[in-house]
């Protein structure tokens, strides 16, 4: 099964229908007597490769593979005009490269039989066991992945397709192997289908080839995506390549003998490989950097294989000697691994004729790794083989992928997170006891709390960077010592989303937030839906077996689950009440009639704030809202109902974009808390003129959180800012009128965004 095809097929001669249709009946008698008019020489050569290293039992039972998928493909063609049968052939081939299983090699023979052929499960489990048909059904349940304007399709084929994954990490090599196959023959497709696949590899199964270490396949897909997404430019870098690769022959030449003669001088026995930047790799610098292809000077670079791991210094040091090393261009990744387990040391020096020249310097089996990455488990595996640290660290993340999805309330949410994670960018941190803790760059000491432990991130107050106290939002560096400091009293916070980037604390808080506030949530998105109903003249009681199909096309596991969903922002109210007016239409049942109030005055009744609503309804911190003022509501996606003010600028601008996720809102009556509001004074400069305020503003009865002055001290005029706690406009009025008493206050205001 391919989740983006690169082939379509088209049905043999003997069939009448259209070209386009795909024959989804099973082969006749008199087809099944045909012998395979291609694909026989890759046969061969696929199982040349097999009998390697697998055996003669195990050989066996994947010829018996390939005649089932021969015989169900029968009659397929690829967009090409090849026999079907030659694409799972092809996929086994790649998958042979890395000398995976027999399991392996027959689900990626079969790995189509399911999907296009309706062969049942229970069949493949009687034919060749429970774990192959196991991971042919995990590559079959996968839909096709399609860039559509609806996020959720998308999120839910990619969530499938990781948690298949997660369970097996099988399913992803042969699946990458079949990615890898259709990127080498999209040649046959139209412009725009090239695009749609290239920019799906280029966003997904690259990410995933460079987390699971597999280099190889990670710069192919990286390119040849690169070739089908911009064509033209593709071409004219591949000109200037061949045309830069003449012009710096003899540098190369040079650089290449001087190396090999002085490691040799050394008795330091080492293979020294020139290699060339892939052609992505040059665009992308050239376009984060501003450059043009002549100021990309190093194109080349020079990977050197020593024999064991203290060569991989000596030979650093004998290259230092050799030439000039530019300064912060060192980087030790044997010391400090990647997330994927890729170890090198990385240098780049100044070479003759100051060009810049890139080393990699490591040993075979770190190559290997580097090449091979999750792959070479297999590829390079004894009987006695312990999990490697890569093996470890692969386990690790698969595994949090599982996580996840037990936090994560649904598929989007799900791919917001693990895109997050498929960053190839990272920082070390250490633990107070040295232990090397990889994050995201960017993460924050938050973000470092909930990769140690839950729990630790959910009680989190503050922390120890590098010995001295740090705010949970500080971004940490290459290097830091982080001590996390708790207390049983705190508790995640909705602001803490605002700056956490990795993906197992963003789903470790919102669960937190959604499991917590959930009969807030419910109650609020029961009120909001209520509300829609009743505006397009719908009664907001629906009749029973109404809420059963609404629930079931919803995916929602109950009608509570539904309105926290609302009340959350996750769906929106006016969207769901219109669904479920479509579905009283489609069942010809006659709509309710509406409330006779809704019905006479054609207006819906603004929804009641009393600012006791929890975290699930919060002010907004442009505008400051307070009892008194005219007010409006946000519904944003996973953070519940925002209350803006009715002349908030911020909230216009947002409003006039997306005007179906603003709702009218009204202050209770009954209101016991006091609410935050910001003022400006201006005062003259004179001692002792802030104490006279804040007096003031304490004898208003009046609380002040946050104060702040202009920096220009060189003016007789100051500027001071107040954060103060105030009942409603009319204490605040109070406040105001006796403030501006004091003197040298010149004028105060309340500020606004």
């Amino acid at each position: 099964m391919n989740l983006i095809p690169a082939d379509s097929t088209v049905p043999v001669a003997q069939s009448n229908r259209a070209a386009s249709d795909r024959p989804t009946h099973r082969p006749s008698e008199a087809q099944k007597t045909e012998a395979p008019a291609a694909g026989v020489a890759s046969l061969s050569d696929l199982y040349t490769k097999l009998a390697d290293y697998l055996t003669p039992s195990e050989l066996k039972k994947v010829k018996e593979a390939y005649r089932f998928s021969d015989e169900m493909h029968l009659g397929q063609m690829r967009k090409s005009g090849e026999p079907y049968i030659s694409h799972p052939i092809a996929v086994a081939e790649i998958c042979a490269d890395w000398k995976l299983d027999a399991q392996a090699i027959m689900a990626a023979l079969l790995h189509d039989v399911m999907e296009d052929q309706d062969v049942k499960k229970d069949e493949l489990i009687e034919r060749f066991g429970a774990p192959v048909a196991t991971l042919v059904d995990g590559l079959s349940k996968l839909d096709k992945i399609e860039f559509q304007s609806q996020i959720e399709v998308q999120a839910e084929n990619f969530r499938k397709m990781l948690l298949a994954m997660a369970r097996d990490v099988r399913v992803i090599l042969v699946k990458l192997a079949d990615r890898l196959h259709n990127m080498r023959t999209l040649g046959v497709m139209s412009p725009e289908k090239k695009r749609r696949i290239a920019r799906e590899t280029m966003e997904v199964y690259v990410p995933i080839a460079h987390r699971l270490g597999l280099n190889n396949i990670y710069r192919e897909l990286q390119d040849l995506s690169f070739a089908h997404l911009y064509p033209l430019r593709y071409r004219t870098l591949t000109k200037a390549v061949k045309a830069a690769r003449g012009n710096r022959r003899e540098v190369v030449s040079k650089i290449l003998e001087s190396v090999k003669t002085t490691l040799t001088g050394h008795h330091i026995n080492a293979q020294v490989h020139g290699r060339e930047k892939t052609l992505f790799g040059i665009y992308r610098k050239m376009r984060n950097k501003r450059l043009s292809f002549s100021q990309v000077l190093d194109v080349y670079g020079f990977r050197i294989i020593v024999d064991d791991f203290a060569s991989c210094y000596v030979a650093l040091g004998t290259l230092h000697a050799l030439y000039k090393p530019m300064p912060g261009k060192f980087k030790d990744y044997i010391a400090i691994p990647k997330l994927n387990g890729y170890q090198s040391l990385h240098t780049t020096l100044i070479g003759p004729y100051g060009t810049p020249v890139e080393f990699q310097i490591r040993t075979p089996e770190m190559n290997r790794v580097a090449e091979s990455g999750v792959a070479a488990h297999w590829l390079y595996k004894n009987q006695d083989a312990s999990l490697t640290d890569l093996q470890q660290r692969t386990h690790a993340w698969l595994q949090s992928l599982l996580d996840i999805q037990k936090q994560t309330g649904d598929s989007a949410e799900f791919l917001e997170h693990v895109k997050v994670d498929l960053f190839p960018d990272s920082v070390y941190v250490f633990t107070p006891k040295s232990t090397i803790i990889a994050l995201p760059r960017g993460a924050t000491v938050l973000d470092f709390a909930y990769s140690i432990h839950t729990d630790i991130g959910d009680h989190a107050i503050a922390a120890k960077v590098n010995h001295e106290q740090a705010a949970l939002r500080t971004e940490l560096r290459n290097g830091d010592i982080v001590e996390i400091i708790t207390a049983s009293s705190s508790r995640p916070s909705p602001n803490w989303l605002t700056f956490v980037r990795t993906g197992k604390a963003r789903s470790a808080i919102r669960h937190y937030l959604r499991t917590v506030n959930l009969s807030e949530s419910t109650a609020l998105g029961k009120r909001l839906l209520a509300q829609a109903l009743t505006a397009i003249n719908m009664s907001p009681a629906l009749p029973t077996e109404m809420e059963e199909k609404l629930l079931n096309e919803s995916s929602a596991k109950s009608l509570d689950d539904l309105y926290a969903d609302i009340g959350v922002g996750k769906r929106m109210a006016t969207l769901v009440a219109r669904h479920i007016r479509n579905l009283i239409e489609n069942e010809t049942v006659q709509a309710l009639p509406a409330p006779a109030d809704s019905a006479a005055t054609g207006k819906l009744d603004p929804v009641i704030i009393t600012g006791t609503e929890g975290v699930s309804v919060q002010l907004a911190g442009c505008c400051h809202p307070i009892p008194g003022d005219g007010i409006i509501g946000q519904l944003r996606r996973d953070q519940g109902l925002t209350v803006h003010t009715t002349d908030c600028e911020p909230a216009k601008r947002s409003r006039a974009k997306e005007p179906d996720r603003w709702i009218e809102l009204a202050w209770g009556n009954d209101l016991t808390r006091r609410f935050e509001c910001r003022i400006k004074v201006l005062v003259q400069n004179e001692k002792g003129v802030l104490a006279r305020v804040a007096a003031e503003i304490g004898e208003s009865d009046a609380n002040i959180t946050h104060v702040g002055m202009d920096d220009d001290r060189d003016h007789d005029m100051t500027q001071l800012r107040f954060t103060v706690q105030v009942e409603d406009r009319v204490h605040l009025a109070r406040l105001m009128r006796n403030v501006r008493r004091v003197p040298r206050v010149a004028r105060i205001l309340r500020e606004r965004a």
